[in-house]
């Protein structure tokens, strides 16, 4: 079964659901990924379809994302006429083979834009859509590869932990947070749960001081900003406001030199999500998320 799945190019497959969603299969390697194509069937006729979608999602995480996240993104699109594949990883969901993190599924991002393409032949530019490592991972595939039909970048929580950036976000948005509460003074004169805080407090701090990275040049959030500064096309950087991820993206980002050098030559449009969770769980904080994507995709068909 290996050598076929080796040679198999993008495949289409029958399903029962309505005619604009349908699956895919294409391989890496020995391996055999699977993915859904949402089109609409005003996508013929429309100006706006000319633009495709190819969501990354942030894992450990099939296809669907947390609570249908990607399904409803990708629904949403195709309702406007954009052609969108959402894809299994490698090891994930109904995806063959061995489980990769997003430092190396960077075969599975080239390949699932390959079968995007190949399963609407019309398609003129495709924008990378990524959550949390899923993001990064979109970033560091721009720093391996020319990004010959990539027309935008849509970057949600881009992952950049390292344990030092981590005990920094967890001082400032965490700690100093606790130490601004009475209630807090108040359990650490009972000597109760408040001496824990103090010691876990000092501890991060002591981190905190660490260096940002251990190799600067080998580290994957170098990987990260070299993508981001290959990439000459217009970008969106959605932030949610109840989230450590985003914090630590600000945190990391804000103190090194050189993300700050990414980040002033290639500025992103930025988008702050009020009260929204990581995954953008609340109705509301999704919908907003969903229409500023196709705010951004249409901004970058009417510049182009």
């Amino acid at each position: 079964m290996g050598s076929r799945l080796a040679a198999l190019g993008p495949q289409t497959f029958p399903d029962t659901r309505p005619s604009d969603e349908f699956g895919v299969a294409f391989g890496v390697g020995q391996d055999l990924l699977l993915g859904i194509v949402h089109r609409t069937a005003v996508y013929a006729d429309s100006t706006s379809g000319s633009t495709g979608e190819l969501v990354v999602v942030g894992g450990p995480q099939y296809r669907a994302g947390s609570h249908r996240q990607c399904v409803h993104l990708a629904r949403h699109l195709a309702a406007q006429g954009h052609a969108v594949l959402r894809f299994d990883v490698r090891g994930m969901g109904d995806s063959t083979g061995e489980l990769h993190d997003f430092e190396t599924i960077d075969p599975d991002i080239t390949a699932a834009l390959a079968a995007l393409r190949a399963a609407v032949p019309t398609l003129q530019s495709t924008v990378l859509w990524g959550l949390c490592d899923g993001a990064s991972a979109a970033l560091m595939h721009l720093e391996r590869h020319e990004a010959t039909g990539i027309s935008g970048l849509v970057l949600v929580h881009p992952w950049v932990r390292t344990v030092a950036s981590q005990a920094r976000t967890r001082v400032k948005h965490y700690y100093l947070q606790r130490l601004a509460d009475p209630a807090f003074w108040r359990k650490l004169l009972r000597g109760g749960v408040g001496l824990r805080a103090v010691s876990g407090l000092f501890g991060n701090l002591r981190v905190a001081r660490g260096a940002p990275r251990p190799d600067s040049q080998a580290h994957y959030t170098e990987r990260m900003a070299r993508g981001w500064l290959a990439f000459d096309g217009p970008r969106l950087l959605a932030l949610s406001d109840n989230d450590y991820t985003a914090r630590e993206f600000e945190e990391f980002t804000g103190s090194d030199a050189r993300w700050q050098q990414a980040l002033q030559h290639r500025t992103p449009q930025r988008l702050v999500l009020e009260g929204a969770d990581h995954t953008c769980s609340q109705p509301a904080a999704s919908r907003r998320l969903e229409v500023a994507t196709l705010a951004f995709i249409a901004s970058i068909n009417c510049g182009s």
